[in-house]
């Protein structure tokens, strides 16, 4: 860590399911409880169920909103027929962060070893705002937040981190001299 102070980073959570309801939202709890005890603002949290135009309805009404920095969600990155969370967040990405997806296998191999391969994490970026699809299990939030998102999404993370480029996410958007 740096001399650099931290900085707060306004964060929505949501959580893709079926069946649970805030009061059952293991995964989003785990996610709300980190991003909290980070110092982060959790700035939203909503559940919807697998449906790729609500999901995506969801995501752009975030990556819209000048309260919120970050999205993450969780759940519906498998393969089942159900699992359309990355495809609503391809439909709202400008660009796509690979290298996370790479990433978080390698995290996961080395909690789960080869069924790494069924999660279909993503991030990317649209309107300014990161948004990433995690798998809807609590250890795979963890994972995600503790050993890649915490660092990413603080200030102080050396050599370089989400937060210290977030002003020139939209660059492109804005108007030229």
């Amino acid at each position: 860590m740096s001399e650099k102070d931290f900085i707060p980073v306004r964060i929505a959570v949501l959580t893709v399911s079926d069946s649970r309801t805030l009061a059952e939202d293991r995964s989003g709890d785990t996610l709300a409880a980190r991003i909290e005890a980070a110092g982060h603002i959790l700035a939203a949290r909503h559940i919807l169920p697998d449906d790729r135009p609500q999901i995506r309805d969801q995501l752009a009404a975030w990556v819209g909103d000048p309260g919120i920095d970050v999205v993450i969600s969780t759940g519906g990155t498998g393969l089942t027929g159900r699992d359309v969370t990355v495809e609503a967040h391809r439909d709202i990405y400008e660009k796509e962060i690979e290298a996370f997806a790479t990433v978080f296998t390698i995290v996961s191999m080395n909690k789960i070893g080869t069924s790494a391969v069924q999660s279909r994490a993503t991030g990317g970026v649209a309107g300014g705002t990161y948004l990433f699809a995690l798998p809807g299990s609590p250890g795979a939030c963890k994972d995600a937040w503790d050993e890649i998102l915490v660092k990413q999404l603080d200030y102080r993370h050396a050599p370089c981190n989400f937060v210290e480029i977030m002003p020139r996410l939209d660059e492109h958007l804005r108007r030229k001299p």
